[in-house]
């Protein structure tokens, strides 16, 4: 991760866990990655939040043997409480992700889907919630 996503290797973003349905990642407030009010800042969120499920869109990817390019289109994003502490995004849209890469492969326009994102403390309560809207296009398809 060092050297694919250096901003979030040094904000402390860590995939914790990743299989076929989910992924975890965790991200831990400290100096670096605060904002003004001794929060989390927004923006290390967002970047814990596309890994989880953007780890599930490339998995899906790669298990299709063929060339698929993936690109994030579009993003909403809720805050609910101050982020403090150890902070885990766990994304469960694992099959949605598998079912969008599968149907790009027969559609020449590719396919677009939308994955959530909950981002919880180490009390279980809801600091942030997001959405990726993601596109999927077979390389070598026609438009």
């Amino acid at each position: 991760m060092l050297f694919k996503l250096p901003a979030a290797y040094l904000c402390g973003v860590r995939l914790k866990a990743i299989d076929q349905n989910r992924a975890r990642v965790v991200v831990r407030h400290r100096w670096i990655n605060q904002n003004p009010f001794r929060s989390m800042f927004w923006a290390v969120q967002g970047m814990a939040a596309e890994l989880a499920c953007g780890m599930l869109v490339m998995q899906a990817v790669r298990n299709q043997n063929q060339s698929i390019s993936m690109l994030l289109v579009g993003t909403q994003a809720k805050f609910t409480k101050k982020a403090t502490g150890r902070i885990e995004f766990l994304c469960q849209d694992g099959l949605v992700a598998q079912n969008g890469v599968e149907q790009c492969l027969h559609q020449s326009q590719g396919a677009a889907f939308e994955l959530n994102v909950v981002g919880k403390d180490q009390k279980g309560d809801i600091v942030s919630e997001f959405s990726f809207n993601w596109s999927v296009k077979a390389r070598g398809a026609k438009n």
